[in-house]
């Protein structure tokens, strides 16, 4: 036994290396416990505090604490899209905005997990995805059953399936980065595919806000129709304020429907219809919000059109560096222009929906004309643009020889090496084979006998013989 050993003392075990893949047990439990939790219970106190809030504010109200919490619930559905029946009145037409502060809630919240944890490896995702997904729709479901007493109800069915996805969706979004699926993407997909993705994900944003720009220029003028609608169905403060946050709520949806109107197909509002070359006018609801609404149809609505395609030139310019080749540039444009066409079709379906059982109902969008209508205006003007404005392919010069000759070496029957040139498939000399310029010296061991040939005079350079 060493000296030099450390010796143990009685009682001291032996200290554990410190675990490098991620917290203990508990703590992985309290990271789910927070993830899960945090969006549920944070948007359905935003939920609750919104009721409260216009239940408190309205003139005529008479507030009710048990009311309110169980109208939440329903409500809390509804940011998931659920579709919710109000005294069997179907509701489809859901504000898009909660639906957007709801999802960005579970994103957040899947990241801080994926951080916490320590996840690194796509197959740990679903440590994270899940769990969410389980728990959301759970409370979904539960929430279906116990919705009484209120006037609203809600489908079983619809409250399980609709909340799963939505937080499985939002969740793998948001461990997206940490467990290496956009790593897995890059490597996997083809370099043309993602930048079409990227473009198209540009291109989508670029058509929103066209379409937000041109609800905003008709509602401010129509400035005064929205203050007259505030004052008719919401007077006083209070109301006002339920009908402001109401229609905020809804800004997302009209702003849809203003890039169904931008795009072409336009949109409906039960016998109302709206689009660039048609239109039949009707009543609509008292909402301050649809004070755009247009009265009468106008020539120039098509002029309006050019804005997408305005988009869809941006998306080629884009991409007109992308490939030398003119085809593939345009490949990478369709992909763009097929995201952008998927992504009007989620939108739109989101977007619509049933609205009652009176004149108003439903409120639609064509969306198999507008995902074709979207993808042509990004597709043909961003090709042109980027066909032409790409680069050229360089012409190819003519050179006589393109390649280094290729020598071959063969031996011949005593042993010795013959060098060939192959250019293509004839043989050129390039330089002659340099002649030994110093004669061999005669022998001289020469037979005495031999005479050298005589060489015949040429006929003429004869002359006469002289005599001796």
């Amino acid at each position: 036994m060493s000296l030099l050993a450390p010796q143990s003392r009685p009682g001291e075990g032996v200290r554990e290396p410190r675990d490098q893949h991620g917290p203990s047990g508990t703590a992985r439990v309290k990271t789910l416990v927070v993830a899960i939790a945090g969006p549920l219970v944070a948007g359905y106190a935003f939920v609750l505090v919104l009721f409260s809030l216009v239940t408190l504010l309205a003139a005529p109200s008479h507030f009710s604490l048990s009311g309110v919490l169980r109208a939440a619930g329903p409500g809390l559905l509804a940011a998931y899209q659920v579709p919710v029946s109000i005294k069997g009145s179907p509701l489809g037409v859901l504000p898009l905005l909660g639906t957007a502060v709801l999802c960005t809630l579970i994103v957040s919240s899947a990241v801080y997990a994926a951080k916490r944890l320590g996840l690194r490896e796509p197959g740990q995702a679903v440590n994270v995805v899940a769990p969410m997904a389980a728990v959301h729709s759970l409370v979904g479901v539960t929430i279906a059953l116990t919705a009484t007493g209120v006037g609203i109800s809600v489908e079983p069915l619809p409250a399980f399936l609709v909340p799963g996805f939505v937080a499985a969706l939002c969740a793998t979004a948001g461990v997206a980065d940490r467990c290496g699926f956009l790593d897995a993407a890059r490597k996997h997909l083809d370099p043309i595919a993602l930048r079409g993705l990227k473009a198209g994900a540009l291109g989508m944003a670029g058509l929103l806000a066209v379409a937000a720009t041109v609800f905003a220029l008709s509602l401010a003028l129509s400035f005064h129709t929205a203050r007259d609608l505030f004052s008719t169905n919401a007077p006083g403060f209070g109301s006002g304020a339920g009908m402001f946050l109401l229609s905020l709520g809804y800004l997302p949806n009209a702003v849809v429907c203003a890039l169904a109107f931008v795009v072409g197909p336009g949109f409906s509002l039960g016998s109302v219809s709206v689009a660039a070359y048609q239109f039949s006018g009707g009543a609509v609801p008292g909402l301050p919000l649809l004070a755009s609404m247009p009265e009468h149809s106008a020539r120039w609505w098509p002029v309006l059109m050019l804005l997408p395609a305005a988009v869809g030139g941006l998306v080629g310019w884009y991409l007109r560096r992308s490939d030398e080749d003119p085809l593939t540039r345009l490949r990478t444009v369709a992909i763009a222009g097929a995201l952008i066409g998927f992504g009007c079709v989620v939108l739109c379906t989101l977007a619509g929906g049933r609205l009652g059982g009176g004149p108003f109902n439903p409120v639609s969008i064509p969306v198999a004309l507008m995902s074709v209508a979207a993808f042509a205006w990004i597709v043909i003007p961003g090709g042109l643009v980027a066909w032409l404005a790409g680069p050229r392919r360089p012409r190819a010069v003519e050179q006589v020889v393109l390649d280094e000759p290729e020598v071959s070496v063969d031996l011949d029957e005593d042993g010795e090496s013959e060098l060939e040139d192959e250019v293509g498939e004839d043989v050129v000399d390039e330089e002659p084979a340099e002649e030994d310029p110093e004669e061999p010296e005669p022998d001289e061991d020469v037979a005495e006998d031999e005479e050298p040939d005589e060489e015949e005079p040429s006929p003429t350079s004869e002359e006469p013989e002289q005599p001796s």
